[in-house]
């Protein structure tokens, strides 16, 4: 059993690369989620650095903008990236008949998430089974994510690990320029809408 305030308190001060190889020495089956929203090379460069063939989860709605598509492509062929893409079980175009695309105070808007994130991130983790969950959430982002640390644990147990998570844009910014990673702000999560709310999948 890991205790969460003793090895937050002893990587307080670690970078990211050694947050990073401290997981991966307890981890058996590590995994990263991403969406290619802004700043998610960093995670990406940063882990399948030290372990190239880490399986990189990617649940793709099917509302990303051609951009963030784009982007994910150039970082898939970049990286080598061991991608296993989960998709709804429902096209874009048939839920745009039966559901639309809901507002965040639409009755119909938890549904639509349970279809387009929830249920595929679901059927990723019961596929993969990770001890090490590998994320890039940061202080700041929502009051949720203020409320955990750089080792936090997801509502199923598994160890969750967010290297970059004391790190500031403007920190990013010089880590991408100097490993010359591209990044991509015209990103569109439909689950959330507006940046400061959860989406389902940390709480």
């Amino acid at each position: 059993m890991i205790d969460l305030k003793k090895i937050n308190e002893q990587l307080q001060n670690k970078t990211p690369k050694e947050i990073i190889e401290w997981a991966l020495s307890i981890a058996s089956k590590p995994i990263i989620t991403t969406n290619f929203r802004p700043y998610e090379s960093a995670i990406l460069y940063a882990v399948t650095s030290l372990q190239d063939n880490i399986t990189v989860v990617w649940c793709d709605t099917g509302y990303n903008t051609p951009q963030t598509y784009k982007h994910a492509e150039e970082l898939i062929h970049s990286l080598q990236l061991n991608v296993h893409l989960y998709v709804p079980k429902q096209t874009v175009a048939h839920r745009n008949i039966t559901l639309g695309l809901p507002t965040v105070d639409d009755p119909n808007h938890a549904l639509f998430t349970e279809q387009v994130k929830l249920e595929p991130f679901t059927r990723a983790m019961e596929e993969h089974q990770p001890d090490v969950w590998f994320t890039n959430l940061r202080k700041g982002q929502t009051a949720f994510r203020d409320s955990i640390d750089v080792v936090s644990k997801s509502k199923d147990g598994v160890i969750k690990v967010s290297p970059f998570y004391h790190w500031s844009d403007a920190e990013l910014d010089e880590y991408l320029e100097e490993h010359n990673l591209p990044n991509e702000f015209k990103y569109f999560d439909p689950t959330k809408v507006e940046n400061n709310r959860e989406c389902g999948l940390h709480i």
